[in-house]
């Protein structure tokens, strides 16, 4: 087929399933442990108190991506979508441009992945009870994953027709207050980073947070001293550590770089990661562009797949 292949929201969602995006997400943590894949730092464009944009780059398996993408927390209450903006996949070899996405379906995607691929990597093996925290477009995402990796999810957010809605849309069980969601073995947060979630304190022996939606200066879900007391994991230190939870804990003196560790060195093999039952794990995520490399380029193996996929000449 002639074109650059556009993929909507829909066409990313089909041409990728959450089981995909796990794999997929797997595979980049593990291919930038071990310098495969390279991402220069996110540049972010502050446009606060409404949100910011966020430019992002990565170079991988033979393609550059950079992801042009919008967080403004405000925006459901004008009935527009917290995430939008585009993704950009271009041969490495030559320059030439080979798929445009939408960049809140690649997002919601690889958050979706990287929430449930840490929980599975650090939770304890034993763990039942699984619940994510947020409803929006990632919470739908995190809560999906979970479902299709086999796992019973309870969903909370603080807007319950939207909790409710998620829920019957999915197949999953509400919770009957957010601190029944919080006392899971494995919790995923996925808010607006506006407000606490995990007082000093109130993550117990053997539990799992993944922490999703402090990704930017000003946002938090876990108290600082919270944060300094449980062993901590994130997706990259050096992003992580100047942007929210973990920036946050490190400005404090609480956390420092020796004693955090990243989840592609754990997926990779080259350090360990839980160490016991009674452990308790946290993974910070700010979000990689590596990760929406991988799922752009998992979407871009199906262009030839999928009805009725926009294609584009310029």
């Amino acid at each position: 087929m002639t074109g650059i292949p556009l993929f909507t929201a829909h066409h990313v969602e089909l041409a990728v399933s959450p089981d995909r995006a796990v794999s997929a997400v797997r595979d980049a943590f593990v291919r930038y442990a071990r310098g495969e894949w390279t991402m220069p730092p996110k540049v972010y464009v502050p446009a606060y108190p409404e949100g910011d944009f966020r430019a992002m780059p990565a170079l991988g398996a033979g393609h550059a991506l950079l992801k042009w993408v919008t967080s403004f927390p405000g925006n459901p209450l004008q009935g527009l979508p917290t995430v939008t903006g585009l993704v950009l996949v271009s041969d490495a070899s030559n320059g030439m441009l080979k798929g445009v996405l939408d960049a809140g379906a690649v997002t919601a995607l690889r958050t979706g992945a990287a929430a449930v691929l840490a929980a599975e990597t650090l939770g304890r093996a034993d763990a039942g009870t699984a619940a994510v925290v947020g409803a929006g477009v990632n919470g739908r995402a995190t809560a999906r994953t979970f479902l299709a990796r086999g796992r019973d999810v309870l969903l909370w957010d603080v807007n319950t027709q939207r909790a409710t809605a998620v829920a019957a849309e999915l197949g999953c069980d509400l919770a009957r207050s957010r601190e029944e969601a919080l006392s899971a073995d494995l919790v995923a947060t996925v808010t607006p980073g506006r407000e606490v979630i995990f007082t000093p304190g109130s993550l117990r022996p053997g539990q799992h947070a993944s922490l999703m939606g402090a990704d930017g200066p000003g946002k938090a879900e876990i108290a600082d001293e919270e944060l300094g007391r449980v062993r901590v994991f994130c997706d990259d230190w050096t992003q992580a550590s100047h942007n929210g939870d973990l920036g946050h804990a490190v400005d404090a003196g609480l956390v420092t770089r020796e004693s955090v560790t990243e989840l592609g060195a754990v997926l990779a093999g080259e350090v360990d990661g839980r160490g016991d039952d009674e452990e308790t794990t946290v993974f910070d995520s700010t979000g990689l562009a590596i990760q929406d490399l991988a799922i752009a380029l998992a979407a871009l193996e199906q262009a030839d797949e999928l009805p009725r996929l926009p294609r584009i000449d310029l």
